[in-house]
């Protein structure tokens, strides 16, 4: 194994059996090495292997400025997340997160702590997500022996829900909570009744709505493919529901000028009918 780039003394980019990119990193690993010399196996702690191209090069970057602490503490959250998400993780988030966890502490030990606006909404619609923020939070806690607020759990938690639709900003992602959000809210008020958030029901429409969002953020294209007797059939049967439907059309409408589909009307005609229905 090869040394294709010094970042520090103890972590280097290299390329495994495979010829995938990797970074490696144990103490002292690269003290007085150069490029092209070889890497001592005994003095390897961790290996990041890395598939998309200049992620790498992102991270060498950033670890000019930050500390290596914080590619440790992300790739230990990082590999929790894996194990327990049911979906793949873009490879920027190392990026991304090891950049939040060095802003995050710099802040908190200048005693600048920031209201996550959105805790309550991540709380509640990514629980998972939440859950395992928590324990990250517990994590730097530990290394650091600092004491980050819940707030931060909330940050961390955007961040896996931002890898999930691979790449997109984080102004995008606040926009999917908000959305999913609203809609919820809409549900909510125009029925009159606080809704089972325990339900399969109310689990199977978060994950509509949130899938709902990210193409409106990816400005991804929808065929209209309805069928009318099939529609004109569901406006009967399930009236209420239905108009509900249309009142959230109205509303995606004059907030973010998207005209939703027949198609999605009735999608949601039929989870928002679920979802309230107390038969």
């Amino acid at each position: 194994m090869k040394i294709k780039k010094i970042l520090n003394n103890n972590v280097a980019i290299s390329h495994n059996e495979l010829n995938q990119e990797i970074i490696v990193m144990g103490l002292g690993l690269a003290f007085q090495k150069k490029e092209g010399s070889s890497v001592d196996p005994s003095k390897i702690d961790k290996i990041f292997i890395l598939e998309s191209k200049g992620i790498s090069n992102k991270i060498a970057e950033l670890l000019k400025d930050i500390p290596e602490i914080y590619l440790e503490l992300a790739h230990d959250i990082i590999a929790l997340a894996k194990d327990k998400l049911p979906y793949e993780l873009d490879e920027y988030l190392y990026v991304a997160l090891i950049d939040h966890l060095n802003f995050a502490v710099e802040r908190h030990k200048r005693g600048l702590d920031l209201k996550n606006v959105l805790l309550w909404e991540v709380r509640k619609y990514y629980k998972q997500e939440f859950k395992i923020s928590l324990e990250a939070i517990d994590m730097i806690d530990a290394e650091l022996d600092i004491n980050l607020p819940e707030d931060e759990a909330a940050s961390i938690a955007l961040h896996f829900v931002n890898s999930q639709i691979s790449g997109e900003n984080m102004a995008k992602t606040v926009q999917v909570t908000e959305m999913v959000n609203d809609i919820l809210n809409i549900v909510k008020y125009y029925y009159q009744m606080d809704l089972d958030e325990d339900s399969i029901n109310y689990e199977r429409f978060l994950t509509h709505l949130r899938f709902f969002a990210m193409r409106f953020v990816r400005k991804e294209k929808t065929e209209n493919n309805y069928d009318e007797f099939l529609y004109d059939q569901i406006k009967i049967k399930y009236n209420k529901a239905f108009r509900c439907a249309e009142r959230i059309a109205t509303y995606i409408k004059n907030d973010y000028d998207w005209a939703i589909s027949h198609d999605e009307i009735l999608y949601l005609t039929l989870h928002i009918y679920r979802l309230t229905s107390r038969d």
